[in-house]
């Protein structure tokens, strides 16, 4: 059941929409923006189910016909608006959104619209979706979720509150995986790390059950760069998995491992590094990489997130990353 108690971190968020609850005073749209797994989804959804809620008490209670409707995805006043293809058309948002909200809520003092993955809209998209919440009905309430601000038109932005979700601490999502999701310890330590301050990504890396095989298998990766080919390369990600988000997370892995290498390249401090244990292979790879070129590599990354991101395909995504990596020595 939803509950802003359950929700880690992110305070200042949940301050203000507990007071727009409490005030019944919602703002007309909103931009949840921060990384995917950082926790934009849960609150929506229990900013929605606070809005409708019925109970006399703090919303929400959980037990009222509106959050029974919500927790079992059919509420009819809280629409989720769909993406069929790689992007949100106009037809899309116009029929799922901008027409319907003329039709008066069915059982709600409000009429709520979530859409996901927002920066997926298209330009026509979003020109139709401005034009519903420059005027939109007193009713009407639209959250706009997405990692990608600037994908969404200045116009758009202007007319929507944005809450930025920041990272959460280490420590916090550490003891939440402890208390909350009974991981073990050394599991709970080791994901905490990992997701930088992300908690779905350290939910993730907490239930596979090879998380740490997969680290140490792209670990091993970078060590060997010198000695392995591309297509080598490739077949050792091919064979920990192609699905986006797992491919995102060996990316990420990689980026924390280089900037350790910048980091110590700049001052030779083994204190600041994140993987410590592996010093003496950051150490080399900083010896012979400039800080250009490491640069370089760094960019790489962040490039082959965008190329996955826009449906690039898998292989020729990984394949220019690995060739910077092979080749910026």
């Amino acid at each position: 059941m939803f509950s802003f108690s359950e929700i880690v971190g992110h305070e200042t968020i949940k301050e203000h929409l507990q007071t727009a609850i409490r005030e019944e005073k919602p703002f007309h749209a909103y931009i949840f923006h921060g990384d995917v797994g950082v926790g934009k989804e849960t609150m929506a959804k229990t900013f929605a189910a606070g809005l409708m809620c019925q109970g006399d008490s703090e919303k929400p209670c959980g037990n009222c016909v509106s959050c029974h409707q919500l927790e079992s995805g059919n509420h009819p006043d809280v629409i989720w608006v769909k993406r069929e293809r790689s992007s949100l058309g106009v037809d899309e948002i116009r029929e799922q959104l901008c027409n319907s909200m003329e039709i008066k809520p069915f059982s709600s003092p409000y009429k709520i619209y979530i859409v996901q993955e927002a920066e997926k809209m298209t330009e026509a998209a979003q020109n139709a979706l401005l034009k519903t919440i420059e005027e939109p009905p007193e009713y009407g309430v639209v959250i706009l979720l997405t990692s990608n601000l600037s994908e969404l038109l200045t116009t758009i932005q202007s007319r929507c509150l944005t809450l930025d979700f920041r990272p959460l601490t280490t420590n916090a999502v550490e003891e939440y995986l402890k208390s909350q999701c009974q991981i073990p310890d050394y599991l709970a330590k080791a994901s905490a790390a990992f997701a930088q301050g992300n908690l779905g990504k350290a939910m993730r890396y907490a239930r596979s059950e090879d998380f740490i095989e997969r680290k140490d298998s792209i670990l091993s990766l970078l060590r060997r760069v010198e000695d392995m080919t591309v297509t080598e390369m490739l077949e050792v990600i091919k064979e920990l998995g192609t699905r986006g988000d797992e491919v995102r997370d060996y990316i990420d892995l990689m980026e924390l491992w280089y900037r350790d290498v910048l980091i110590f390249k700049a001052t030779k401090n083994i204190n600041q590094l994140f993987f410590q244990e592996e010093s003496s292979s950051i150490s080399k790879e900083a010896a012979r990489r400039s800080y250009e070129k490491i640069e370089e590599i760094l960019r790489a990354f962040d490039k082959a997130k965008f190329r996955l991101k826009a449906n690039v395909s898998f292989e020729v995504a990984m394949e220019l990353m690995l060739m910077t990596l092979k080749n910026n020595a």
